[in-house]
C-alpha cells in the first residue's frame, strides 16, 4: 500500500498553484515572455518556502514540448517527466553529497555537451552554500560564461556562506515566509479536497507551529491526520503539538487581572501536571496580551475577531499594564534557562506581572508628581524583622517593595529634585564613576544629547551599536543612581557622527596637546636644533609626553 505524503501530491506544478512568493513569480514570468532569461539564477529562503519547487516549474517553462511560456501545459511527456523527477536534462544535484573539486569538474565536463531530449539543459543545485571554496573556484568561470544551452539554478538556505564572487554572477531573489492566513488558506483547501473534516482552530494551531513553512506545516497536517484519526479537533491538535490550551493562557489572565496571588499559584500548580513547555507558555502569554492590546488601541484592525473573552480583557486590563506584562513574558522566556528550573522561572515571571503595575495616581497634581510609576500590589502580611515600612523619600523614588530589591525599578514619574547636566556636568561624572568592562566603553564613547527629568538620551556612533544592549544600559543606570541621587533612565540614539562631545573625544583632544606641546619643546631644545641643523631625523611617534 502507497501512501504519497501531502507535501509531495500537492506540490505546485505551475506557477499560478504557488502560495506566496508572488515577488518571484512576477520577474520569472515577465523573463520568460520577454525572452530575457537570465543564465544564473540564486534562490533563497529558509526551508519549505518553494526554492526546488521554483525551479522545477521554470524548468518546466523552459523545455515544455508545447513551447516556453509561463504556463507549462503539465501534460506532455516532458512536462510529466520533470514532475516525477526523472528527466535527464533537469539535473538536480545535492551539494551537501557532492561538495568537492571533483564533482564540480564532473559537471562541468558535462554542461558543454547539448540537451538530449529539450531545448535547455538545466542543472539545479541544492543548498549550494555547501559547497568547498575549491568547489566554488572550479565553478565561477563556467556560471559566468555557460553554453547557450544550459541554465543554472541555484538554492540555499544559508546564502551568507556564498562568495561574493557567486552571487555577483546570479540574478538574486530571497523567498519571503509564508504568512499564517497563507498557510491556513492551503491546508484547508487540502483538506476540503481530501475529504477531512476539521475545526479552524486546529487548523490555525497547525498554521502557527509552521513556523513560516508550508513543507513544515503539510508534514505537521500529516502526522495531525494519523494522531486524530482523520478528524482534525482543536484539543487533539493541542495535545499532539503539546502546545497549551488557550483557556489555561485565560485563567493565569484571570487571576493576574483580579490579583488573586492564591489563585494564580493554583493555576500554575494545576498547569505543572501537564508538564508543559514553560517557554511555550509565556510565549502564548506574549500572542494574548499583543492581540489584547491591538484590541484596546486599534480595534479595527481586529474587526473579524469576536472573541468575548479577548473584548473582556481589553476593558478589564489597564493598556499601559498590558505592554508592562508583555515585556515581563518576553524578558521572562529568555531567562529560563538561567532560572534554577523552568518552573521557578515561570513563577517568578507570573509574580513579577502581580507584583508590579503602573501607578493610577501619576501626574494627578504637583504634590504626587514624585510618586514613583511601579508599586508592589498588596499582599497579605508577612513577619518581616527588616526596615521598618516607610514611605520613599521625595528625592529617592525608588519602588518601595516588602524585600529590599537587587536592582532599582526605572521610573516613569520624574523627581522633583533633578538638576540638569551639560556635557562637562556628563563627563566629570563619568570619570569619577569608576566604571569598567563593556559599561565604561559605553559611557566614555558615548555623548549627551539631552535630558529631560529622569530621562537621559545618549548619542553612540553606529559602529559600536553592540555596546546598546538593554543589559548594559540597565547596568549603567545602576552604576549612576548613587551619584545622580535618583534612578536615571537611559536610552540610546545611534548616530553616523555623534552630535556632542564625548569623554574620550576630550581624553583625546587633552592628549593631543600635550603631545604637540612636548614635540614643540623638544624641538626648542638647543642642543636638539643643533643636531637637526646637522642634518639629524626625528623619528615619527618617537615622542610621548611626560605623565603627570
Amino acid at each position: 500500500m502507497s501512501y504519497l505524503v501531502l507535501a509531495r501530491k500537492w506540490r505546485p506544478r505551475r506557477f499560478s498553484e504557488l502560495v506566496g512568493q508572488e515577488h518571484v513569480v512576477r520577474a520569472l514570468t515577465n523573463a520568460l515572455e520577454t525572452g530575457r532569461v537570465h543564465h544564473a539564477f540564486l534562490f533563497t529562503g529558509t526551508r519549505g518556502v518553494g526554492k526546488t519547487t521554483i525551479a522545477r516549474i521554470f524548468a518546466k517553462s523552459l523545455n515544455c514540448e508545447n513551447g516556453t511560456s509561463t504556463e507549462p501545459c503539465g501534460e506532455c511527456s516532458t512536462c510529466k517527466d520533470i514532475d516525477a523527477g526523472r528527466y535527464i536534462d533537469l539535473l538536480e544535484i545535492d551539494a551537501a553529497s557532492n561538495t568537492g573539486v571533483d564533482d564540480v569538474r564532473e559537471l562541468i565536463d558535462n554542461a558543454q555537451y547539448m540537451p538530449s531530449r529539450g531545448r535547455v539543459k538545466v542543472y539545479l543545485i541544492d543548498e549550494v552554500h555547501m559547497l568547498t571554496r575549491n568547489a566554488f573556484n572550479a565553478l565561477l568561470k563556467t556560471l559566468e560564461e555557460p553554453p547557450g544551452h544550459v541554465k543554472f539554478l541555484l538554492a540555499t538556505t544559508d546564502p551568507q556562506k556564498l562568495p561574493v564572487t557567486v552571487l555577483s554572477r546570479c540574478l538574486q531573489f530571497n523567498l519571503k515566509r509564508l504568512e499564517l492566513d497563507q498557510i491556513e488558506g492551503q491546508m484547508s483547501r487540502i483538506l476540503q479536497a481530501e475529504g477531512i473534516a476539521f475545526e479552524p482552530e486546529a487548523i490555525a494551531q497547525l498554521s502557527d507551529a509552521a513556523d513560516g513553512s508550508l513543507r513544515d506545516g503539510l508534514s505537521l497536517l500529516d502526522q495531525a491526520i494519523a494522531y486524530t484519526g482523520g478528524k482534525l479537533e482543536d484539543a487533539a491538535v493541542a495535545k499532539m503539538l503539546g502546545t497549551v490550551d488557550r483557556t489555561r493562557v485565560d485563567t493565569l489572565l484571570d487571576a493576574l487581572t483580579e490579583q488573586d496571588g492564591q489563585q494564580l499559584m493554583a493555576e500554575i500548580a494545576a498547569l505543572a501536571d501537564f508538564s508543559p513547555d514553560w517557554s511555550a507558555v509565556l510565549e502564548a502569554m506574549a500572542k494574548t496580551l499583543h492581540r489584547i492590546q491591538v484590541k484596546q488601541l486599534v480595534p479595527e484592525a481586529l474587526v473579524d475577531d469576536t472573541s468575548e473573552t479577548l473584548a473582556r480583557f481589553a476593558k478589564a486590563i489597564p493598556p499601559e499594564l498590558v505592554q508592562l506584562w508583555y515585556q515581563f513574558a518576553l524578558n521572562g522566556k529568555r531567562d529560563l534557562e538561567n532560572a534554577p528550573t523552568m518552573r521557578t522561572g515561570f513563577e517568578m515571571t507570573l509574580l513579577r506581572m502581580l507584583a508590579f503595575r503602573p501607578s493610577q495616581q501619576q501626574a494627578v497634581s504637583a504634590s504626587t508628581s514624585d510618586t514613583p510609576s511601579l508599586k508592589p500590589q498588596p499582599r497579605a502580611e508577612v513577619p518581616s524583622a527588616s526596615a521598618p515600612a516607610a514611605a520613599p523619600k521625595a528625592q529617592k523614588p525608588h519602588v518601595a517593595a516588602p524585600t529590599p530589591a537587587p536592582a532599582p525599578v526605572r521610573p516613569t514619574s520624574t523627581p522633583s529634585n533633578i538638576v540638569p547636566m551639560n556635557h562637562e556636568d556628563w563627563a566629570a561624572m563619568v570619570r569619577n564613576a569608576n566604571l569598567s568592562a563593556l559599561i565604561g566603553q559605553l559611557a566614555i564613547n558615548a555623548a549627551l544629547l539631552s535630558q529631560k527629568g529622569a530621562q537621559i538620551v545618549l548619542g553612540l556612533p553606529q559602529a559600536m551599536q553592540h555596546m546598546a544592549r538593554p543589559n548594559t544600559l540597565r547596568a549603567l543606570e545602576e552604576k549612576l543612581t548613587p551619584i545622580l541621587g535618583y534612578v536615571p533612565v537611559i536610552s540610546v540614539e545611534l548616530q553616523e557622527e555623534v552630535k556632542g562631545t564625548t569623554v574620550r573625544a576630550q581624553d583625546e583632544k587633552v592628549h593631543n596637546e600635550r603631545l604637540s606641546a612636548a614635540e614643540q619643546a623638544f624641538r626648542d631644545d638647543p642642543f636638539v636644533s643643533t643636531l637637526l641643523a646637522e642634518g639629524g631625523q626625528i623619528v615619527p611617534d618617537s615622542i610621548q609626553p611626560i605623565n603627570e
